[in-house]
Order: structure tokens, then sequence, then C-alpha cells
């Protein structure tokens, strides 16, 4: 009976979705939002339908939403259809590192100081929330290849980078919390964790990308093979670029989003007709997917097609499950205040730190540091601190800032961004 009750929930609500997305698309809300309250009501707190602990099933979240985030972040590389010299990744690349480490710091020291977290817990709260979130952020991201504008590039490549670049701190904070090996004076983590795991990943989400990119580009075009596979192609280049990336020791959310973006290379270095690919009409043509010129794009845009799907897919699943999360003893006055703290007073601080010296209007610089939006990728880095093992006191203290926080930033983002961009956008024509 369960079962079949839930088949029809998720019927109802896939279903629902559809017809309703034209007039969801009008509200002055994001669909995340949506969701979050969508999984609330299923939860205990009201239905019933959906129960979930967030320490009890931590190995089901890890992995929940290690596959939303590392198709998310595939198909954001996809979408920055910009070369790697191209000073618009000058601003994505500070945000990734120097704003993010800053916000790591600033949130450990809150952590200490004011939450009363051992030092290794602090840090590992500022390493869970640091990164912004490439699947919530959608609204505020590239809205296909050929968009160039920098706002949007900048969120687009921050949420692509740091979710990879902040590995190297969650490895400190279980490392100071006696969970994982730092090496004598921290050598181990320098060296291992974080030169050889996040460069080595881009390297190989780098190699796997532009190989299997050019292998099908030229089965296609040579021998009109490979054709009518690009749902397999779009997840086994995110499988394989993330399993290597795992069994060389790097991180495999950078080795992803490096593969999207090496894929996304290899049709711009191939002669092509300016501009997109006509795809309603593009979309099952064999001749388009073998033509000399037409192939590389062909593949480029139907491998991101494909992975919007299943990354809308895992967006519900995972929202829904942090909405059923959430409850009086998830969500508190205190870690409300806590979340504030970080969106209105720790991310500005990180952003214009992050961006000293370089010349970003000023209301840009506004947006940047308000869409800092949480969410998945710190549900995936909190499971994997529950999971490797992070005492029982720590992890729920975790659990409560990190749920709170997403909720809070699902919340104020989800009811601002429509007018937010709106105006920007407006501005900016």
């Amino acid at each position: 009976m369960i079962t079949a009750l839930w088949y029809a929930v998720a019927g109802v609500l896939l279903v629902g979705v559809a017809l309703a997305s034209s007039s969801i698309a009008r509200l002055p809300v994001t669909t995340a939002l949506l969701y979050l309250c969508i999984g609330f009501v299923l939860g205990p707190q009201v239905a019933g339908l959906l129960r979930i602990d967030a320490l009890v099933d931590a190995a089901l979240l890890e992995r929940a939403s290690e596959i939303a985030v590392i198709v998310s972040l595939f198909g954001a590389g996809l979408k920055l259809r910009v070369p790697p010299r191209d000073e618009r990744w000058n601003v994505a690349l500070r945000l990734a590192t120097g704003s993010m480490a800053v916000t790591v710091g600033l949130i450990a020291l809150v952590g200490v100081f004011w939450l009363g977290l051992p030092l290794g817990g602090a840090v590992l709260l500022g390493a869970i929330l640091a990164p912004t979130d490439p699947v919530l952020a959608s609204d505020v991201q590239v809205g296909d290849p050929f968009d160039r504008d920098r706002l949007r590039f900048s969120l687009t490549g921050e949420a692509g980078l740091n979710d990879g670049t902040a590995f190297p701190f969650v490895m400190l904070g279980l490392g100071l919390l006696g969970l994982h090996d730092l090496g004598a004076w921290g050598w181990r983590w320098l060296t291992v964790d974080l030169l050889w795991a996040v460069t080595g990943g881009l390297l190989v989400g780098t190699a796997v990308g532009t190989l299997v990119g050019r292998l099908v580009l030229y089965l296609r075009r040579t021998h009109h093979e490979a054709l009518g596979t690009d749902d397999f192609i779009a997840m086994g280049l995110i499988a394989l670029a993330y399993g290597v990336a795992l069994l060389l020791h790097t991180y495999g959310f950078l080795a992803v989003f490096a593969a999207g973006l090496a894929l996304r290379r290899v049709e711009m270095r191939s002669p092509r007709p300016s501009g997109p690919v006509a795809w309603p009409a593009a979309l099952g043509d064999e001749v388009s997917a073998a033509h000399p010129e037409h192939a590389p794009a062909y593949l480029a845009e139907a491998v991101r097609r494909v992975t919007e799907i299943f990354e809308r897919g895992g967006e519900i699943v995972l929202v829904l499950l942090v909405g059923a999360l959430l409850s009086p003893a998830t969500v508190t006055w205190r870690a409300a205040a806590f979340s504030a703290l970080l969106l209105l007073v720790l991310r500005p601080i990180a952003v214009h730190v992050g961006l000293l010296g370089r010349p970003v209007p000023a209301h840009a610089r506004r947006l940047t540091a308000w869409f800092g939006i949480r969410g998945i990728g710190s549900v995936y880095y909190l499971a994997f601190a529950i999971t490797h093992g992070v005492p029982e006191d720590i992890a729920r203290r975790l659990v409560t800032l990190v749920l709170t926080t997403i909720a809070v930033s699902t919340l104020v983002h989800g009811v601002s961004v429509t007018t937010l961009m709106r105006r920007y956008e407006g501005r900016v024509r």
C-alpha cells in the first residue's frame, strides 16, 4: 500500500510540475522553494509520508546528493562556452578560491567563539557552507552557452569550481577532529589533499572530456557510428571522469566540471557555422550529428540537454528530502541568526575581499555578494562528514546549522531572485 501511495504521489508531483511550469515561471519565487515546501508537507511534521533522519540516513543522503551535484557540475561546465584565457574567468576563480577560503575562515571564527564548536568542527562547518550551489542557483546562472553576461558567468563559474575547492577544507576539518591523517605539520594535507587532489581532478576531467569528445566526433564524422547515443555519452562521461578521479585520489567534483568544460572546448575548437545549433530541427537528426561542421555543436548541445533533464530530477528529489528533514529540532532561532550572519555579513565580506583590485561594477558586486546560494552541495558535505565518523554531538549541531542555512537561503533567495535579476537585466541592456 505504501509503495502504491508513493507511486501516486510521485506521479501527481511530476505531472503537476509539468502542467504548472508556465504558471510557476511567472511567480516571484523559484521552483526550489516550492519543492522545499512540498517536502516539508510530505515529511513527518505534516503528512508523515517521507521520513528521513540526517544521522541515520546519512549514507543515503550522501549518495543521492553526490549524484545530483556531479550531474549539475558537468552541466555547468557545458554552459561556459568561454576560452580559458578569457578575463571573465578571473572573477570566477577569485570567488571560488580566495572568497571561499575567507568564508571558511570567517565561519570557523564564528563557530569557535560564538557557537562553541571545537576548531575542527568549526572548520568543517565553514567548509560545508562555503560552497555556493550549482543545483539551486540556476535562476542566476548562465542560461545557455551563448549567454555572455558577466554576472551570470561569474556565479556559474564560482559554483562549478568551489564545490571541489571546498574539499581540502572538509578534509582539514576532519583531520583536526582526528578523523583524517593530515601528516606532520599538515604536510600530507598540503601536498595530497590540496595540491595533488585539486590539480589532479582538473587534469583528469580535462583529459577524459577531451578524449571522449574527440573519439565520438571521429566515429560520427568519419564512420557514421555512435549515433543516437547522447544520453549514454552524457552519463558515461560523468561517471568516467568522476570514477577515474576518485581512483587517483583526486576530487571528482572538479573532474566532472572540467570534463564539461573540455567537451565544450572540443566544440569551440572545431570548425562550425557561427551561432547556436537550431535545436528543434536538429533533434534526432543523424545527418546533423555526423555533419563535419555541425557535429561538434550537435554533440555538445545534445549532451547538455540530456544533462539538464537529469539535473532537474535530482533537484526535485534532493530538495524534497531537505524539506522533509526540517523540524523544530533542526531549525532553531540560533541557527537562523547564524544563517542571517552568513548571508548578510560573512558572504559580502568574503566577496569584497576576493575581488579586491578587480574593477567589478558596484551593482554586480552587490548581487554577487547576495546570490551566494547554499544547497545540495552543502547536503553532500554534511552527509560526507557524518559518514566519516564526526562525533554525534557535533554532527547534530552541524545538521541544525546546515539545514537551517539551506532553508533560509532557499527562502530569501527564492523570493528575491526574480525581482533582482529583472532589475539587473534592465540595467545592463
